[in-house]
């Protein structure tokens, strides 16, 4: 039996469609469409019009390649408006033979989620950490676990309601339904990530065109999140501004040239650029890169003031791992290392079939990601769209994970 997801990466800079086929739980890539994107800034919808141009070129080319005709996807998720909290609910376990069961579980999600939400905000994603069964604490899989009181421990991704219309006002004006919203970074988790890394502690940072989006894993699962309103845009704008070049120059100038690593570069390396004005000049490439390092470290001193302010700095011995787009700048790792005294290195989708050839850069972690996401089915809930502040859950995947095999 062959089941066909979609998933779409709604970015600053780029849009990218991608078609998975399922067979016996793996994922073959059938499908791919990528588009420069249009109408986003900071990954958030300013022009919808543009916005879904972009996105339906980049669904047509996917169903050129796949030949399926595609209506509904998994879509990605950005923008400072995304907001993040943690949250415990606790119940009296229903007296059973069995123990605990699904019913109670879902009573204790009901409980955790039952936090005041502003109007115009929505619960995108309701993760549960651990659970704790009477004293025991660090429990993973409660079914079947005997005790008179269950509480969980849940990690609760917010955005903003209109936010998310424009985004689907986008969506819905090419065809397609949209499943779920995944926040960049859990996307791209599902897609470079190690289980021992996850267990152990890491910060996933996907570095897109105009946000960077961090998601924090300990003991198996998200424990912290963020979205920062910095990244590879701004490295670009950063040279367009020194050399007084059109955008489009100074993108070239960072792909070709750009590094983050002044010291290591001959300084009598130079280049000509273009700039406005017509009349050529030549730059030096550590000049440059130390225009790229500055931005570059300036990302990163973020990312570390948000570690400290979760309160798990000191407690990620796996370090970082860097996706999206600007996670290719020439030298990005070693200043991780140094800014966060951490590990550091820069993913691309792994255990990939079909259509991978393409597929081979950070660049595309998030699409990945979101097929794998899909096909999970786990850690994902969803309101319900009649029904203001109250909440269903794709809680199949979930349940599969937690019930003992009958084998």
């Amino acid at each position: 039996m062959e089941e066909i997801i979609f998933a779409l990466d709604i970015g600053t800079t780029k849009v990218c469609a991608l078609v998975g086929a399922v067979r016996e739980r793996q994922l073959q890539i059938i499908g791919l469409g990528v588009q420069p994107s249009r109408g986003l800034r900071k990954g958030m919808v300013v022009d919808v019009n543009e916005a879904a141009n972009a996105i339906a070129k980049a669904v047509e080319a996917a169903e050129q390649t796949s030949g399926y005709h595609l209506s509904q996807a998994f879509v990605s998720m950005a923008g400072e408006h995304i907001g993040c909290t943690n949250s415990r609910g606790a119940v009296a376990i229903s007296r059973s033979d069995s123990g605990v069961s699904t019913q109670d579980i879902e009573r204790a999600l009901d409980a955790a989620q039952a936090i005041p939400v502003p109007h115009n905000r929505q619960i995108v994603h309701l993760i549960p950490r651990s659970y704790t069964i009477d004293e025991q604490d660090g429990v993973r899989s409660p079914v079947g676990m005997h005790g008179f009181r269950l509480e969980v421990e849940a990690h609760i991704v917010t955005a903003s309601s209109s936010a998310l219309q424009n985004l689907t006002a986008c969506t819905d004006n090419v065809g397609i339904h949209t499943n779920e919203y995944v926040l960049n970074a859990i996307a791209s988790a599902e897609a470079v990530l190690e289980a021992n890394e996850r267990e152990m502690g890491v910060i996933v940072a996907d570095i897109g065109g105009g946000t960077t989006d961090i998601a924090l894993y300990m003991q198996g699962n998200v424990w912290h999140t963020k979205v920062i309103p910095v990244g590879g845009y701004h490295i670009t704008n950063d040279i367009a501004i020194g050399l007084r070049a059109p955008y489009e120059v100074a993108e070239e100038v960072k792909i070709r040239y750009g590094d983050c690593r002044p010291d290591e570069i001959d300084p009598d390396y130079v280049f000509t650029v273009e700039p406005f004005g017509g009349e050529k000049i030549q730059v030096g490439r550590q000049d440059l890169a130390r225009v790229v390092e500055a931005r570059v470290e300036e990302i990163f001193q973020l990312i570390l003031k948000e570690i400290q302010h979760s309160g798990y700095d000191g407690l990620l011995p796996a370090g970082i791992v860097l996706t999206g787009g600007s996670a290719q700048v020439r030298g990005i790792a070693q200043v991780a290392e140094r800014v966060l005294n951490v590990p550091a290195r820069v993913a691309v989708p792994r255990n990939l079939v079909g259509l991978v050839d393409s597929l081979q850069s950070p660049a595309y972690a998030t699409g990945v990601g979101l097929l794998r996401w899909a096909m999970s089915g786990q850690n994902a809930y969803r309101p319900r769209p009649n029904q203001p502040g109250q909440w269903s859950r794709r809680f199949g995947g979930i349940l599969r994970a937690l019930l003992p095999d009958d084998n």
